[in-house]
């Protein structure tokens, strides 16, 4: 009965976007919603007179895959996450895409050559890389916390923490907080004692835990007392910092980052106008237009050098990147084929443990 009342949910929520002849786009909301709807939405209306429209939900992945079980498609694109992509589109919920359709670079480099590796797949393109970390109030810390084992330290940084309520992200962190190398995470993580060495280090702050499920829960999470650092998408965290002046620290030890970007789901109604749109949003220049808005990193080569400065004309954004030199240093990429492979039982004793 839940599972059915879940899929209607799903269903009618974005059931209003079926009957508008407009390309209907799904993705996260908050601050990353609008960095889309200024960088690709409003500049693609702007150059073809088609209406664009955006729908917001916590994970595209869940209802697209129910809209597109049930035959009731009712967006054109989703944004989704690289591990979410892949799955989906084993599962042929996805159209698969020529990549013949994406724009070149500037200097005429195939779009092939030019995304970052892996970033195109059968049926999907990255157009960010962004990362989980940890973020605190500098308020309650002024000295702060530099150090992903910091998070995990409630002697020193008394408070509450915040994690996302999901096996992924938190089992690496807590093995970069338990001493191993980001280079080592998976191969530890793939055995028995790696796992239960992972969740041991989780109990020693389950107790102060508050979980989240939305990306805009972390920084609201802080704003409001509620936590004295967590984890969370750290464009999000920027947003907070700059755009509204939020007391945050962003620490980027231990950051865990990988692909997020565009899909079309199997079914969708306006199939040509998609994959324009795609095309446009996938373009150098837009995905560099992106971080004048959130500091996720292009997933295109030659988008980099077009990055330039905050929509308020004087913050840098670079520093903010999780692609950038010096927040790459104690950095891990997440293991798509790993989390293929594992997801299951470790989410499965991911959920157990929560109930303990």
């Amino acid at each position: 009965m839940m599972k059915l009342l879940s899929l209607t949910t799903a269903l009618t929520t974005f059931a209003f976007a079926a009957s508008a002849q407009e390309v209907v786009v799904m993705s996260w909301g908050g601050a990353y919603g609008k960095s889309q709807n200024e960088a690709y939405l409003k500049p693609y209306t702007e150059k073809t007179g088609v209406k664009m429209t955006m729908v917001d939900t916590d994970n595209p992945a869940t209802p697209v895959k129910a809209m597109v079980q049930a035959n009731n498609v009712t967006v054109d694109v989703v944004d989704l996450e690289y591990a979410d992509a892949l799955r989906l589109c084993d599962e042929g919920l996805l159209e698969r895409l020529d990549t013949s359709i994406l724009s070149p670079a500037p200097d005429g480099t195939a779009a092939a050559d030019d995304f970052l590796p892996g970033a195109i797949t059968d049926c999907f393109v990255a157009t960010i890389v962004f990362s989980t970390m940890f973020a605190y109030d500098s308020t309650k810390f002024p000295d702060g916390p530099t150090r992903i084992s910091d998070f995990f330290d409630l002697e020193k940084f008394p408070g509450k923490r915040g994690l996302r309520k999901v096996a992924k992200v938190n089992l690496e962190m807590a093995l970069m907080a338990d001493g191993v190398a980001a280079a080592d995470v998976y191969s530890v993580l793939a055995t028995d004692a790696g796992v239960d060495r992972a969740f041991a280090k989780l109990d020693e702050i389950k107790a102060e835990t508050v979980w989240w499920e939305a990306g805009a829960q972390p920084p609201q999470l802080l704003a409001d007392g509620e936590v004295a650092m967590t984890t969370a998408y750290n464009g999000r965290i920027f947003a907070a910092t700059v755009a509204e002046g939020m007391p945050f620290k962003s620490i980027f030890d231990g950051q865990v980052y990988e692909y997020d970007g565009f899909a079309i789901p199997k079914g969708a109604k306006n199939m040509e106008d998609a994959k324009k749109f795609l095309t446009f949003a996938t373009s150098t220049q837009a995905l560099a237009d992106q971080a004048k808005y959130i500091s996720y990193g292009p997933a295109r080569k030659s988008s980099g050098p077009l990055v330039g400065l905050y929509e308020d004309g004087k913050t840098e954004m670079a520093p903010y990147m999780p692609t950038s030199a010096a927040n790459l240093t104690n950095a891990l990429a997440s293991d798509v084929e790993f989390w293929a492979d594992h997801s299951i039982q470790l989410n499965e004793r991911f959920n157990a443990w929560l109930l303990n």
